[in-house]
């Protein structure tokens, strides 16, 4: 099973996130999803101040099997970027929750992060998969 972090929600499409300070989140990709697409090689991630709107593409990872898009759970601004992905893609398979953050949003709707897919629902997504 992969591991996955109680404190964080999830997405249908194997983003995590997680609440920081205000209305900031962070967000990434999941272990499952970076196990399920091999050795990533190169990530795209939007620009600092670039919005987001929710369930549409803001970046995509590219591994040795395929390139995937990256879905943002939530609408807003972004208010960082994680930068070191540009030299080390390896960090997403190597530490999804930590390294490999994504983006921070500065939420447009704070309760949409409690929508979003509760560890115990999305363990029973993948199990699906």
């Amino acid at each position: 099973m992969s591991n996955l972090p109680k404190d964080l929600r999830y997405t249908e499409e194997h983003e995590w996130i997680k609440k920081e300070d205000g209305n900031q989140y962070r967000i990434g990709i999941t272990d499952f999803a970076q196990d399920e697409l091999g050795d990533i090689v190169f990530v795209e991630l939007p620009s600092v101040g670039d919005e987001l709107k929710a369930d549409e593409p803001f970046g995509s990872v590219e591994s040795v099997k395929t390139v995937s898009e990256l879905y943002a759970p939530i609408s807003g601004k972004v208010v960082a970027v994680n930068e070191d992905l540009d030299d080390s893609p390896e960090f997403v398979n190597e530490s999804p929750y930590e390294k490999a953050w994504m983006i921070v949003v500065e939420a447009d709707d704070e309760a949409a992060f409690e929508s979003l897919l509760s560890v115990e629902d999305y363990e029973g997504r993948i199990k699906e998969d």
